[in-house]
This record gives C-alpha cells, sequence and structure tokens, in this order.
C-alpha cells in the first residue's frame, strides 16, 4: 500500500510538473478551392467538408489527450475562392501559427511550401498525390499524409501478382490526372515484373448513362483475353460504366472495381471501426481518404507534443522524422514518415466499395529496412535532396 502510495504521488507529481507548462498549439486548415472537371456523372459529389472533418475528428482526438496534459489544441479553416489569393492566405496562416494543412494542387502546396514565411513551419499536404511534391519540388518543411499515386498503384499491383492476374489490359482517360495515373500504373507494373501495354483511350463524349450497356462492350471487344482490366479515370468520368459492361466478364481494378486506397469506409478491423464511429457522429457521413489525411496530420501533431512536451515546430518536426516516432493510424501497423522525403509511410488497403480485399503490402514483399517501403518511391530512387540538406 505504502508503495503504491508513493507511486501515485510521483505520478500525480510529474502530472502537475506538466501541467504548469501549458502548451497552445493552433493549427490552420488551408483549402485553396478548385473546378472540377465537367464529368458524365455527379452521383457522387465530393462532400464540402472533404478534409475538414477529419481535421476536426483529429482535433478532438488531440484535446482528449492533451487535456490531462495541458495541451490546448485550436483549428481555423481558411478557405479561399478558386482565384483568389493563396499565397496571402497561407502567409496570414503562418503570421498566426507554424502549423498547417494543406488541401490544394501540387503547384499551390510547393508555392506555400517555398514562402519565407515557411521556413520554419511544418506543413502536410493532405491533398495531392503527385510524385513530383515528393521528388524534385520536395521541401524540407512538407510531410505528405496522403498517399503518394505511386504508393497506391504499387498496393495494386502486389495485389495482381499475389492473385496471378498476370495478363493485364488498360483503358485510360485523356485527363492528365488519368494519364498520370496509368504511367504510375506502368512503373508499378515494371517494378513487380508485370508489363502493361499501350491503353486503349477513352475519348467518348457521348452520354453514357443510357449507352454504357451498347458502347462498352463495343469498346472493350477489341481487347482481346486478359486476367483483369485496369482503368485510369482518376477524375472519375467514365470508370463507373467500364464496371459489369465489358465484352469479357473479367475483374475491373484501378480507379475503380477493385481500387488502392489511403482510407475506406470498408475498413473495420484493427479499431478502425471506432474511428469510422468517431468520424460520423462528427461529419454524418463516411470518412474518405482526403479525410484521413487531414485526420492524421493533426494527429501527428498531437503525438509529437504529447511525447517530445514542446510546441515548438523545429523540436516537433525531428521527432517526427526520427525512428522514435510512432502514430496508430487505425491499419494494422505504426505509421511513421519517411526522414529522406517527407512521405508517412502506411498500409494501402484495396477495397471494392463495400468490403476490404486486402491490406498491403502483403506477405513475401520484403524489405530491407520496412515493409511499408514496398509501397511507393524507396530511398535510392529518391531525387528529394531538401531532406539531406
Amino acid at each position: 500500500m505504502f508503495k503504491t502510495c508513493l507511486v501515485t504521488l510521483g505520478l500525480t507529481a510529474a502530472f502537475a510538473a506538466q501541467v504548469v507548462h501549458a502548451t497552445e498549439i493552433a493549427v490552420t486548415y488551408l483549402r485553396a478551392e478548385q473546378i472540377a472537371p465537367p464529368v458524365l456523372s455527379n452521383l457522387h459529389p465530393d462532400p464540402d467538408d472533404l478534409g475538414i472533418a477529419g481535421a476536426q475528428v483529429g482535433l478532438q482526438d488531440n484535446a482528449t489527450t492533451g487535456a490531462f496534459l495541458g495541451q490546448t489544441y485550436t483549428l481555423t479553416v481558411t478557405s479561399v475562392e478558386p482565384g483568389g489569393d493563396v499565397l496571402g492566405a497561407a502567409r496570414a496562416a503562418l503570421a498566426a501559427s507554424p502549423f498547417l494543412v494543406l488541401d490544394a494542387p501540387a503547384d499551390t502546396i510547393s508555392a506555400i511550401a517555398a514562402l519565407p514565411d515557411a521556413a520554419d513551419a511544418i506543413l502536410f499536404n493532405a491533398k495531392a498525390p503527385d510524385p513530383v511534391l515528393r521528388g524534385t519540388e520536395c521541401h524540407a518543411n512538407l510531410l505528405h499524409t496522403i498517399a503518394s499515386t505511386s504508393m497506391r498503384t504499387d498496393a495494386l499491383m502486389q495485389v495482381l501478382v499475389n492473385k496471378r492476374w498476370t495478363d493485364i489490359a488498360a483503358i485510360a482517360g485523356t485527363h492528365e490526372t488519368d494519364l498520370a495515373y496509368f504511367n504510375a500504373l506502368d512503373r508499378s507494373a515494371r517494378k513487380f515484373g508485370l508489363k502493361l501495354g499501350e491503353p486503349k483511350t477513352w475519348a467518348f463524349d457521348a452520354d453514357m448513362r443510357r449507352a454504357a450497356s451498347v458502347e462498352v462492350p463495343l469498346f472493350t471487344q477489341d481487347l482481346g483475353d486478359y486476367d483483369v482490366l485496369l482503368v485510369a479515370d482518376e477524375i472519375g468520368d467514365f470508370g463507373e460504366y467500364i464496371l459489369y459492361n465489358t465484352w469479357r466478364p473479367r475483374p475491373v481494378a484501378g480507379s475503380v472495381g477493385l481500387s488502392p486506397r489511403t482510407w475506406s469506409p470498408a475498413l473495420e478491423q484493427w479499431g478502425a471501426v471506432q474511428l469510422q464511429g468517431r468520424f460520423r457522429d462528427v461529419a454524418g457521413r463516411d470518412m474518405l481518404s482526403e479525410d484521413y489525411a487531414a485526420w492524421i496530420a493533426v494527429r501527428s501533431i498531437g503525438e509529437a507534443v504529447t511525447r517530445t512536451g514542446s510546441g515548438e515546430a523545429a523540436v516537433l518536426r525531428d521527432y517526427m522524422l526520427s525512428d522514435k516516432f510512432r502514430l496508430d493510424g487505425f491499419k494494422g501497423r505504426p505509421l511513421s514518415y519517411r526522414n529522406w522525403n517527407g512521405q508517412l509511410r502506411q498500409p494501402m488497403p484495396v477495397v471494392h466499395p463495400r468490403a476490404l480485399v486486402a491490406i498491403t503490402p502483403l506477405d513475401g514483399f520484403l524489405h530491407r529496412v520496412n515493409e511499408l517501403d514496398t509501397l511507393g518511391m524507396d530511398e535510392p530512387e529518391s531525387d528529394c535532396t531538401a531532406f539531406a540538406e
């Protein structure tokens, strides 16, 4: 009993010491609104609070722990209309806090990271999957919580190899993001010993909502036989009409069908159902990849503040990029940041809309340091130099 009292008193004293050094952390969620390209179907528009709701749940989770440690967290949401002064909004946000979660295209994120005002900040890319931000245009003050395109395509190729679906056909749209996704699929296929030929280009401008059952079989008839059909339709224009309308009854994967995601409502294991429930209580909808990326960004700050006891950006950045940083992301493995380009290591769920098919990396895909580094660009391939400076 006496020892127990001593231990309790010791813990109380340690707790009191932490409370004395109260820490206030202000986070800004900065969104550059974008005009979405026209698509055939508007059945699944992006929610108005996409990403923002994830940051709000992350703030609540931080506050739960922070209440016991003298930590206070606040979140400011700044949304800039298309054509607005995003860099000006970023400067104003950085004047108030060094912690920004960015929801913007890759070129805008790169421009914000290059601001002199952001030199000592910690910026989180919660939106752009572009490889250039992890490569030639990487920035030492920029961390990436959204999975890169190559992480997603590597995850898909691991599943195809595992299922021995090696005879592959492909269809790609004409939008630049569709072509970038196909190029990533091609790179991933070669990485894992598979081969993609030239994709068949989807260039229809007719309304497929009524004609898909006629046009898609004809369009896919000359693809020959194959094990799986990959679809590169990142803007959500035509992919949904490919499913169940192909000339041959084969699985469809990529942007639709069997798809790799940063996050999916289909995840239930590893405590994910609790996160899904907390998110639905706040947003009234399912958590999507951008929500998860924003949640992880805010939680990364909270975890680093809790472990270091500091609110200084430089201290928190060093900790996040160290081997000591580990974050529970409800994906079955601890998450950490790659210290050569700032990308968050994370398992990638490969899902269809109603269920999890696989969580990658799969067994048998090995790495000399961390099996999560089989997903996406590895350190020897990286042309990012900012983190080495």
